[in-house]
């Protein structure tokens, strides 16, 4: 993940998590075809692409469902769009960081019992994927095709990275396509008009399942430790609470 910048939704104070666990709807949406809704059963879904604008969406977001897509013995790929060496202004060298993001997603693919995923680096540049939608589509939509599934970031998540991403997959993507929102739970709040609740999919999280998850996202120690200097982690305790559940939820 990496934050907008100037004023905007994604820099002002996020809604609770706990707002988002006293809502019954929440707990109430069809599963993936598990409910006989919406997605195939995974059990049909033999091979799935994942695109990440930066390093940490696709387990933020889809993490779970990733560690289920492996353990049914899915063909995986991800691609990687940006290194997310923008994710936090003022650091010494961007492209190290960017090293130490890619890194870290090699570590969170095997917590998540995904090593054997494919990944694709696109190397674009990172908070810049609004401004060259026309040659990312170029560069993705060679590596989403021929997949049962392909999942991306919500072309709404108020990130233009993470829309950008989001528009050209599903415009390149041949099979079934779901989106994973991130900062929507930040900036939306139950029942949200802005966001498709009526055609969203719940994805249920296994104990075991929501524990790599969990080991997953840890491995972005970059995102998740304190910068120093009263900067704070880039992903707050409270930001992270939304990714800690045992549901995901992807819009179609």
């Amino acid at each position: 993940m990496s934050r907008a910048s100037g004023a905007h939704p994604i820099d002002a104070p996020g809604t609770d998590e706990r707002l988002w666990a006293a809502w019954p709807w929440l707990s109430t949406l069809a599963g993936p075809g598990l409910a006989g809704a919406g997605l195939a059963g995974l059990a049909r879904v033999r091979s799935a692409v994942i695109v990440a604008a930066h390093p940490d969406d696709e387990v933020l977001g889809a993490g779970g469902l990733i560690s289920m897509l492996a353990a049914s013995r899915a063909r995986l790929r991800l691609v990687a769009v940006t290194d997310g060496e923008r994710s936090h202004g003022g650091h010494g060298s961007p492209a190290a960081l960017g090293r130490r993001r890619t890194a870290e997603t090699g570590a969170a693919l095997r917590a998540l019992g995904a090593q054997g995923a494919e990944v694709i680096r696109l190397g674009l540049p990172d908070s810049g994927l609004a401004a060259r939608q026309d040659k990312l589509e170029k560069m993705l939509a060679p590596f989403v095709v021929g997949f049962d599934l392909c999942l991306a970031p919500w072309e709404r998540d108020l990130h233009p990275d993470h829309e950008a991403a989001g528009r050209v997959a599903r415009r390149a993507a041949s099979g079934d396509f779901y989106s994973f929102p991130v900062w929507m739970w930040h900036w939306a709040s139950p029942a949200d008009p802005r966001v498709p609740w009526d055609r969203a999919l719940r994805v249920p999280l296994a104990p075991r399942t929501a524990s790599r998850k969990r080991a997953a996202i840890t491995c972005f120690a970059s995102q998740t430790e304190d910068r120093g200097h009263g900067l704070g982690p880039v992903l707050s305790p409270a930001m992270l609470a939304h990714f800690t559940r045992t549901v995901e939820v992807l819009l179609p």
